[in-house]
């Protein structure tokens, strides 16, 4: 199912598959802000990550004595939600655990996404909420990818730009994209400018933590812009295929992060997972304000 929110200057278009946002149009000019998908690139828009982000060591990980199989990001990408509340500009969805996704992941939990307009800017909340009688373990991540280039002009006419200098710290992968406990400085002198090259991803996505929480999208060629706030999320991810001239960027932030090299972990030691306790409930929140 598809549903549609808009607002005096935005138009969004959720699926109830993966409660993924497959459109964000600004009506000031038509301008589609969301990648479309392509499969000569990827076909994606702007998935889930939950209740993992990254990868897991060969795709495993133990819980309790017992191994457990999960995919890349995790299930909820996958997964329907059901529509529990909509108004013209607000839609929330809602992934709730059951036999089948007990089979990857033992916990009773309920997932809520929400999407709202106001003004120029879209926010997208998430909302877990711990309905087990144990400890519920987690992590939670957004993957929106944006055409660029998007208001005139090519790929490498563009840059994201934090709003302040950084001393920003990259988190490294090994080929098999976990991580390798490098963690080099980014840029020497602090960053705050990235130019956008398609060779920047040559050895797939630039992860990056201790950065400011607001980035920029934007190029010399056009006052309009693309800002995105994530106060609540520990990583800031930059992407697209690797070894292409793929016309999009993702600018993806995360709560988690994927397996350290090296074997298969147990979730209970797994790093930057949300550990909440039972009856509680965990809320984070990003915003995108296109100008």
């Amino acid at each position: 199912m598809k549903y549609t929110i808009e607002n005096e200057f935005l138009k969004a278009e959720v699926l109830s598959l993966g409660a993924e946002l497959i459109s964000l149009i600004s009506k000031d000019d038509g301008t589609e802000c969301i990648w479309q998908g392509d499969e000569k690139y990827w076909t994606g828009h702007s998935p889930i990550m939950f209740p993992i982000c990254g990868r897991l060591c060969q795709g495993k990980y133990t819980y309790r004595g017992k191994t457990y199989e999960m995919g890349c990001h995790g299930f909820a990408r996958h997964s329907e939600f059901e529509l529990v509340a909509c108004k013209d500009d607000e839609i929330t969805l809602l992934l709730k655990s059951d036999s089948k996704t007990k089979e990857a992941y033992p916990f009773d939990f309920n997932f809520f996404v929400c999407f709202s307009l106001k003004g120029r800017a879209l926010t997208v909340k998430y909302k877990v909420v711990n309905t087990d009688t144990k400890e519920l373990i987690f992590s939670v991540g957004a993957h929106p990818a944006f055409n660029v280039p998007l208001f005139g002009g090519d790929f490498e006419d563009y840059y994201v730009e934090f709003n302040r200098a950084c001393d920003a710290i990259r988190l490294t992968f090994s080929p098999a994209c976990l991580c390798d406990k490098k963690d080099p400085v980014f840029a020497q002198g602090g960053t705050k400018r990235i130019d956008l090259k398609h060779d920047l991803f040559d050895d797939d996505a630039i992860f990056l933590y201790n950065t400011a929480k607001k980035i920029t999208l934007a190029t010399e060629k056009s006052k309009r812009s693309i800002t995105m706030y994530f106060n609540d999320f520990k990583y800031l991810g930059l992407w697209h295929k690797p070894k292409s001239d793929a016309p999009y960027l993702c600018i993806e932030p995360w709560c988690g992060s994927p397996d350290d090299d090296g074997g298969i972990g147990d979730l209970e030691a797994k790093r930057d997972m949300i550990h909440l306790p039972v009856g509680y409930s965990f809320s984070n929140s990003y915003k995108v304000e296109i100008k």
